[in-house]
Formats: C-alpha cells, sequence, structure tokens
C-alpha cells in the first residue's frame, strides 16, 4: 500500500519505521500469559459508541446485551433505546473485532453517527457520558471530532471517564490533523499497522499515538450478515479494546494508567 493510501499517524507503526520503536528498557516481569492467559473477556462490558450494532450478525456471537441511541431535539441530544441497529457496518465492524478476540465480552451499542457515518460532536459527547454513567470497563471510539469549540468539553469527559475507571480506546483520524479525543494524554490512542496478525500490538514511546495495531486491510463484519475487507485507524482501536477486555477479565480493577503500563510491557518488539 502507497503512503498515499495510509491512515494519518499510523507511519510509525510500518515496516520501515518500526525500529524507531524500541526503547532502551521495557518492563520485563509482565507477560502476555500474566495479562491475558486464560482469558475470554468474560465479566466485561465493552460500550462501541458508532453507527450501531447489528445484534443478530454472526460475527457477534449474541454478545450484544444492550442498544441505545443519542437522537438530537432542538439541538439537545436525549439517549433513548435503539431498535434501528447498525445504520452504516462500522460499528458492527468494531464489534465483531472485539469479540474475535474476547468471545465472552458483552457489547453496549451506543449509535451517535447516522447512516451516512456522520454526527454531531454534541451527540458525541452525550453517548460518552451515557457510557461513563452505565459503567461500563471500556468504550471503543473509531471516530473523533475535529471541533475546537468542544475540545474543552471532551477534555473533560475523557478526565471523568480516566477517574471513573474507564479506558477509553480512541482511533486516531485516517487524516492529518488534531481530532478529539483521540489525542488527550488519558485515553489510549490507536493507530494502523499493516501487520495481518490482530495480536501484534506495537507500543509507540513518542506520542501522541501511543499503540499500533492491525488496521490494514483487515476483513471485518459488515451489516446484513455481511463481511468487507477495510482499512484505517477505526479497525485498529477495537483490536486495542478487545485486548483490554481480556486483560480486565483477568485483573478486574485495573486503572486505565495501570492498564497503559500492562500492554506497554507485553507490546511486541518492533525490531521483529
Amino acid at each position: 500500500m502507497t503512503e498515499e493510501l495510509l491512515p494519518a499517524w499510523s507511519e510509525p507503526f510500518l515496516a520501515g519505521a518500526r525500529a524507531r520503536l524500541a526503547r532502551e528498557a521495557g518492563i520485563a516481569c509482565i507477560d502476555r500469559t500474566w495479562a491475558w492467559g486464560g482469558s475470554t473477556g468474560r465479566g466485561v462490558t465493552v460500550a462501541i459508541v458508532d453507527s450501531g450494532l447489528e445484534a443478530e450478525h454472526p460475527a457477534l456471537h449474541g454478545r450484544v446485551v444492550e442498544r441505545v441511541a443519542v437522537e438530537l431535539a432542538d439541538g439537545e441530544p436525549r439517549v433513548v433505546a435503539d431498535e434501528a441497529g447498525d445504520l452504516y457496518g462500522h460499528g458492527t465492524a468494531c464489534g465483531g473485532i472485539i469479540v474475535g478476540l474476547a468471545p465472552e465480552v458483552e457489547l453496549v451499542s451506543v449509535r451517535v453517527l447516522g447512516a451516512d457515518l456522520r454526527g454531531k460532536g454534541v451527540a458525541f459527547l452525550a453517548g460518552l457520558e451515557w457510557a461513563i454513567e452505565r459503567g461500563v470497563q471500556v468504550a471503543n471510539l473509531s471516530l473523533s471530532s475535529k471541533s475546537e469549540a468542544l475540545f474543552g468539553d471532551f477534555h473533560e469527559v475523557s478526565d471523568q471517564a480516566y477517574f471513573r475507571r474507564l479506558a477509553l480506546v480512541c482511533a486516531a483520524n485516517n487524516v492529518p490533523g488534531p481530532s478529539y479525543p483521540s489525542l488527550f494524554a488519558s485515553v489510549f490512542s490507536v493507530a494502523a499497522h499493516d501487520v495481518p496478525d490482530p495480536w501484534r500490538l506495537y507500543y509507540n514511546p513518542q506520542p501522541p499515538v501511543e499503540f499500533g495495531a492491525w488496521g490494514l486491510d483487515v476483513p471485518v463484519a459488515w451489516r446484513e450478515g455481511g463481511s468487507i475487507v477495510a482499512t484505517g485507524n477505526s479497525f485498529a482501536a477495537p483490536h486495542v479494546a478487545g485486548l483490554l477486555a481480556l486483560v480486565l477479565a483477568k485483573h478486574p480493577g485495573l486503572s486505565p494508567f495501570e492498564l497503559k503500563a500492562v500492554l506497554a510491557a507485553v507490546a511486541d518488539d518492533p525490531r521483529a
């Protein structure tokens, strides 16, 4: 794939640049067996803030336990039960990746995007606030906002999630430029790498984007029981969300700070 077609922010995780991810010292006392060996994600709830979830899709294995949508009435958001499901396919793709890694996780759909995969920043914020109050442990955000006017609001809600021990996993935008909350220090910022392995994880010691996961030419679930092959940071983020679900199922109560340390410890050697 040519550089012009790569999602932005993914450059540090690709083959020609990965050697620069090497660190002089790592955390050697934590390995993947300790982190998630034997875990299935059981007991962990992950919110997918996206275009909805097709609960009956075979890739989701019946793991959807709740679906809500954020509607705007006179510009004011309200959260209602969602009967429509996935309006685009994007949320189902993310959910399928997570269930593929953590097959006993529970999924909660928070639909904030429409059939054109677009949505309002205020709806996105309301969906995040609802997920915090719902008490999920992980939220996958394969979307972001470029609104400078909402910078402070997204920063505040990201801090609320952090202090409530909710791990926000945020895909960096596919095009250059700042987007929120993906580039905040309190979140798990993720961009794509090109290794076709759902367990391959890179840690970047030179943020803003800290983690690299498979995001190029990924087979994903799609609408109406279908599947496609897709590329984007959107599909890297749920790989990290799935790994976090595994860690939290085995080690309940770890804070986002501790979870970041675990992922950094078990990240793959970029020189291998």
